[in-house]
């Protein structure tokens, strides 16, 4: 029986995903707190640990980075209402095996569960590519462009506005969506930024690779 370790700090939350798991067949062991996790996760073997990012004392990504410090082949899925792409990206590239958002879909959840326990069985690792058009991929693991080969160099805010339409492939996404997203924007102050940002990744891509969508903003087409 695999043994699941959750740390989640909103009592019923937790108390939810710890019945979820159970009823599926897995045992499961809870922490509220940062550290609490941090010292179930190191002092007993799991398969999977569910982590949230916001705790009240240690952050998600300060047990992700100790844990695997000490624990490098330890599979922990991040389960968060964080919607910043570049933090969700940040902890995938710091070694997580998966990101789920909050608010879930049980069996959504449960199925990412059995895929994260299945790859701890099998030793397999998440792609660290992803395809992003004709002969072009994203290097997760490193924030590149790979195209025909040859390494690209994003900036920050490139990966992540490339993260997001990827995220939302064949979607329109709005500017305000964008700017809410990828710049932290609450509203649109009449800045041509997005326009800018992806100016710069078509220069990097195929020009057919981003659409877009006229006086809407903009959407990544389906390789």
């Amino acid at each position: 029986m695999a043994h699941i370790l959750v740390v989640e700090d909103e009592p019923n939350l937790r108390m939810l995903i710890t019945r979820l798991l159970r009823d599926a067949g897995y045992q499961v062991s809870a922490a509220a707190t940062g550290s609490a996790g941090l010292q179930a996760a190191l002092g007993a073997e799991h398969d999977l640990v569910v982590l949230d990012l916001i705790l009240p004392d240690l952050s998600g990504e300060e047990v992700l980075r100790v844990l695997l410090a000490a624990r490098p082949d330890a599979r922990i899925l991040i389960l968060s209402s964080v919607s910043e792409v570049g933090r969700r990206v940040a902890v995938l590239d710091r070694g997580a095996a998966d990101f789920v958002a909050k608010p879930f879909v049980n069996a959504e959840f449960l199925a990412r569960v059995r895929l994260r326990i299945r790859d701890q069985v099998t030793g397999a690792r998440p792609a660290p590519y992803t395809a992003v058009g004709a002969g072009a991929h994203l290097d997760v693991h490193r924030s590149e462009l790979v195209i025909d080969g040859r390494r690209v160099s994003l900036s920050h805010r490139e990966f992540a506005l490339l993260a997001h339409l990827l995220r939302r492939r064949g979607e329109v996404c709005t500017r305000q969506e964008l700017l809410a997203d990828v710049w932290r924007m609450a509203s649109d102050p009449g800045t041509n930024v997005v326009d800018v940002y992806v100016g710069r990744l078509r220069a990097k891509l195929a020009n057919d690779t981003i659409e877009t969508v006229r006086n809407v903003g903009y959407r990544l087409l389906a390789s």
